[in-house]
């Protein structure tokens, strides 16, 4: 249908065409000739075709310069509007004729570089694809594991300074902190845990090292611990419980359920004792003077008036009645502690006990008998014997030997009957645990007098076993 109307347009405004062409002035005119076939030019002369003549003089020259008008306004607005653009625009386009030789050129090193650029691209993917080994993303790879862990690297990192503190801080309060040991032996089992775990690990080897070391100063602590005057049985049992996991080489297994713990637990409350009995030396320095003065005496003609001269032993009683009560607290508490400590092991009975056991009723083994070479092989096998077996034998040495050390000096009567009783009592108190020694101590106080030294022991013996036998009346009349 349009092609239709610009047909008839045309037919129209032909003779009309015709007629102006000669008026057309392409000399003096930078505007190009108006042409039939163009829209506008057609659709102009048929609208003359229909104007009438006189209105081709008067209205339509000013309908013309208005139009003209407004076309020129309108230009102007649109150049104000627009002239940046346009400058721009104009910018470019001269520009233009240095850009596209330039963009070809550039486009044409562009499609030669596509070959090699590819060639990288697949020498890339083999070389660091999932399939190869490769240093560099095995190095990336750890750097990015260690940043999504880095939390529980610093946990980790943090245990051996919170197993320090946990110790250091129960070696201040005291082995009767329960919580602070608990929290260090949970750390020091989940170190050990990890270790099992990761044994390559550079890092869990050097906390497991500091570990280490830190458990080693617990350790230290525990056995000092055993060392206090006043520890109690509980304290105890949980000190050893703690050495036992802190230290299981220590411990036994089997038959001998003691292991070496036993033996260091009377080692450390036997250093107590000593600490305690050392703590008697201003008296002790007292009765070694009486002790020297009758020493002294003793050589001189005149005997009786030199037993005159240092008095009745006062100091040297003095000197023996804390001895002996202390030693008989402290090793009836070690020996009572032990066997709480330590159970024995079910229908296990070593010979030393036995022999201990002869012995507190003054009766004699019989000697061993001889054994075959298959017999000692299999004996040399079996767990050693308790420490308990020859502990007491020690400590009934130290005391024995300390009484017939200083008991001469005292000659009154009624005190050395005194401390002769208190004696018993302290063999009677170990007796309880299966320790007596009262028959061991038949020379106790032989001295210069041996018949009447054995008389007096001999009496005073008779007088606590007739006083026991009352108490035993008393107590089962009572039951």
């Amino acid at each position: 249908m349009p092609d239709r109307d610009q047909e008839n347009n045309s037919i129209m405004a032909d003779p009309l065409y015709e007629l102006l062409v000669p008026y057309f002035d392409t000399s003096t005119s930078t505007r190009p000739v108006p042409h039939l076939k163009d829209n506008v030019s057609a659709r102009y002369l048929n609208r003359l075709s229909t104007l009438p003549l006189a209105s081709l003089t008067t209205s339509e020259p000013q309908s013309l310069a208005q139009s003209a008008h407004s076309n020129l306004l309108c230009l102007q607005s649109l150049s104000a509007r627009s002239n940046a653009a346009i400058v721009a625009s104009l910018d470019d386009l001269s520009s233009l004729q240095t850009n596209l030789p330039q963009l070809t050129i550039e486009a044409e090193a562009l499609r030669t570089a596509i070959p090699k650029l590819d060639e990288e691209a697949v020498g890339f993917s083999e070389k660091y694809g999932r399939s190869t080994e490769n240093e560099v993303l095995d190095k990336r790879k750890k750097a990015l594991l260690m940043a999504r862990n880095v939390d529980r690297l610093s946990d980790i990192l943090e245990l051996p300074t919170l197993l320090s503190s946990a110790i250091s801080s129960s070696a201040v309060q005291g082995a009767s902190n329960v919580n602070n040991y608990s929290s260090a032996l949970d750390l020091y089992s989940h170190v050990k845990r990890l270790h099992l775990l990761y044994p390559d690990s550079e890092l869990v080897d050097s906390i497991y090292t500091q570990t280490e070391e830190a458990m080693q100063e617990m350790a230290a602590s525990l056995i000092a611990s055993l060392r206090s005057q006043n520890i109690k049985l509980a304290a105890g049992m949980r000190t050893i419980g703690w050495l036992r996991r802190v230290a299981p080489e220590l411990d036994g297994s089997g038959a001998s359920r003691e292991g070496n713990l036993g033996a260091l637990f009377l080692v450390c409350r036997l250093a107590t004792l000593m600490s305690m009995l050392s703590a008697l030396g201003p008296l002790r320095d007292l009765a070694d003077q009486e002790t020297a003065i009758r020493l002294r005496d003793s050589t001189t003609d005149n005997l009786n008036s030199s037993r005159d001269a240092w008095s009745h032993g006062q100091q040297t009683e003095r000197y023996l009645k804390r001895y002996i009560e202390i030693f008989r607290e402290q090793s009836f508490a070690i020996i009572s502690m032990y066997r709480s400590i330590f159970l024995p092991a079910p229908d296990v009975a070593t010979s030393d006990d036995l022999a201990f056991k002869i012995k507190s009723f003054g009766l004699k083994p019989q000697p061993p008998q001889q054994k075959n070479g298959a017999n000692q092989a299999q004996d040399a096998l079996k767990p050693p014997p308790s420490a308990l077996a020859t502990f007491p034998l020690h400590l009934i040495t130290l005391l024995s030997t300390t009484i017939k050390q200083y008991l001469p000096n005292v000659r009154d009567k009624w005190s050395r009957e005194s401390l002769l009783t208190q004696v018993l009592y302290c063999a009677g108190s170990l007796g309880r645990l299966g320790g007596d020694f009262s028959l061991l101590l038949v020379d106790l106080g032989v001295g210069d007098n041996n018949e009447d030294d054995i008389g007096e022991w001999v009496a005073v013996v008779k007088k606590h076993r007739v006083l026991a036998g009352k108490l035993e009346k008393m107590t089962s009349g009572a039951a």
